[in-house]
């Protein structure tokens, strides 16, 4: 294997992983919305999250420029949060993960407008294939309502973080720019956080909010900065929607069924990723010489 398709192969890993990490969390944090105000659990996470990669980010060298991007990341990464975390007070939390991942369809047009990164053919049958799957997991759910349309919303801000990660996330040191989004965020919040409840959790949202600061707004945060300076943000933003058929799963064990058409739709999912990135290998493989990604 060349050093190309190796680096993206550690990339396509590092997604994979962070995938799953963030799929673990719906669950968790819907438990604890439903103890405690959306808005004051995200600011602690985050501040949580800034204050475990601290360590590490504060011995890394100098770069000019990363609280700039780290800013309009943390802009979209916040709006994204607390449209989830607030639409999972009106649904469950499967339908809020399939939801989520309607940004799939997103992130490709926002990619062509905003950065002239065009997706190759074989993630965008992947998209269709994986979108398909999509429309059948979050179809079972009815009819659009309140907690869908928050959903929604976050799969628009999510699409958008994910653009702007592919613009600055290869300008700037992985750590420093993950570990000061989440600082950003967490303050952004915390005055909204006092003023609609404030920090007085149960120590079962305390756990949460630590889990999940470490899981996702630092370990998988990480995970997908850095793996999407190798991939691109089209195959990041379709490897990342092996994240609700981790939260499907999970969602399952606590007794939230999907149904026929459920099952129907994440095999699709399946499919779409297989498309996109599986045969692509098996043709390296075979002794084609691999190209750059296009997306």
């Amino acid at each position: 294997m060349s050093g190309l398709a190796k680096s993206q192969r550690q990339g396509e890993l590092a997604i994979v992983a962070a995938a799953v990490l963030f799929g673990s969390t719906f669950v968790v944090v819907k438990d604890a919305v439903a103890a405690a105000e959306p808005v004051p659990f995200l600011s602690v996470r985050f501040l949580i999250a800034a204050a475990v990669l601290w360590p590490v980010a504060r011995r890394r060298p100098a770069d000019p420029g990363v609280v700039t991007a780290s800013f309009w990341c943390a802009i979209a990464l916040a709006a994204g949060y607390v449209f989830q975390t607030v639409g999972l007070q009106y649904t469950s939390s499967s339908v809020s993960a399939f939801v989520t991942y309607l940004f799939v369809v997103i992130v490709p047009v926002m990619s062509a407008l905003f950065l002239k990164r065009f997706p190759s053919p074989t993630t965008i049958a992947g998209l269709v294939v994986a979108t398909i799957g999509l429309v059948l997991l979050s179809g079972g759910a009815g009819s659009f309502g309140k907690g869908e349309w928050l959903t929604l919303a976050c799969a628009f801000s999510f699409a958008a973080h994910v653009v702007l990660l592919g613009h600055y996330a290869p300008r700037h040191d992985t750590w420093k720019l993950t570990c000061t989004q989440m600082a950003i965020v967490g303050v952004l919040l915390f005055g909204p956080g006092l003023l609609s409840g404030g920090m007085n959790f149960p120590a079962a949202v305390w756990a949460a909010a630590a889990y999940t600061a470490v899981a996702a707004s630092a370990a998988a945060m990480a995970l997908q900065i850095w793996g999407q300076r190798l991939i691109g943000p089209s195959r990041t933003s379709l490897l990342l929607m092996i994240e609700p058929v981790s939260a499907a799963f999970l969602g399952y064990l606590v007794g939230d069924r999907l149904g026929a058409k459920g099952v129907v739709g994440a095999l699709l999912i399946l499919a779409g990723i297989a498309l996109a990135e599986v045969l692509p290998l098996r043709r390296r493989r075979q002794g084609a010489q691999p190209v750059p990604a296009l997306d």
